[in-house]
């Protein structure tokens, strides 16, 4: 078996969702170390990454990010993480060389035509944000393990990640929220210049898998998986799963 160097390695770059640093990466880090180089840069606010864009927009999200990625990457986003990750790819496609999605939609809130989340409970969490910040993020958290049959140590992992770090500006939560909020990219799929990927899980109450059908339609070359057991945070709850499809996204996207 040929080994792999430093300088044929592909880069892989996981950005975490809401609420959550770059902690949430580490197994997976850990286990694709021999076959990439993997990137985990915390989202602007979050974690390690104290400096961030005021106001806190989607597009100054991805220009931030782009500083430090480098060209040609492949580029994984997980949940409000895919659409800045999306966002980047749209801005800046020197970057990317191939995007997947996971557990995350081009646009969050519910529509009359479109799978999502209720906007009472978008509201809810942005209300409860400011009388206590800590509870607001872990009920968050436990909604990301619903319908996952390892919920109780989905959520132990997912907290372990988010207090291994300070908590994220009050600011900075509310902005997430309201870019997940307000956040449409369904029309601009289409205009992506690099093979996309997507992977769901049918168990998923914040990215109904409903939508898969529709986004199919503003994406029609999009590579789409759904792992039938899985919720929201599937390299947790289903690693073997993941692993198997970020492997194919990994070597898919090298043979490029």
């Amino acid at each position: 078996m040929t080994e792999i160097s430093e300088k044929t390695k592909p880069t892989l770059v996981l950005l975490h969702g809401w609420g959550l640093n770059h902690a949430i990466w580490q197994p997976i880090a850990e286990v694709l170390a021999d076959e990439c180089i993997v990137l985990t840069p915390d989202l602007p606010g979050y974690g390690l990454t104290t400096d961030y864009p005021e106001p806190y927009l989607l597009a100054a999200l991805a220009d931030q990010l782009a500083l430090i990625i480098p060209p040609q990457s492949l580029l994984l986003g997980w949940s409000l993480g895919g659409l800045v990750a999306t966002q980047l790819a749209l801005r800046h496609p020197a970057k990317v060389r191939a995007l997947a999605l996971l557990a995350s939609s081009p646009c969050f809130l519910q529509q009359t035509d479109w799978p999502g989340m209720n906007a009472s409970v978008m509201q809810q969490f942005a209300g409860a944000l400011s009388a206590n910040l800590a509870l607001t993020v872990e009920r968050f958290l436990a909604i990301q393990a619903m319908g996952s049959t390892t919920a109780r140590q989905d959520i132990k992992q997912l907290k372990q990640a988010v207090l291994s770090l300070p908590l994220p500006d009050a600011k900075v939560l509310a902005g997430g929220l309201e870019i997940l909020a307000s956040a449409d990219l369904r029309p601009e799929l289409s205009r992506l210049q690099m093979p996309l990927w997507a992977c769901f899980g049918r168990l998923d109450s914040l990215v109904p898998v409903a939508m898969t059908q529709q986004f199919a339609t503003f994406a029609p070359h999009a590579d789409i998986t759904v792992l039938a057991k899985a919720s929201h945070a599937p390299f947790i709850s289903h690693p073997d799963e993941f692993l198997s499809w970020l492997r194919r996204f990994l070597q898919s996207g090298a043979a490029l």
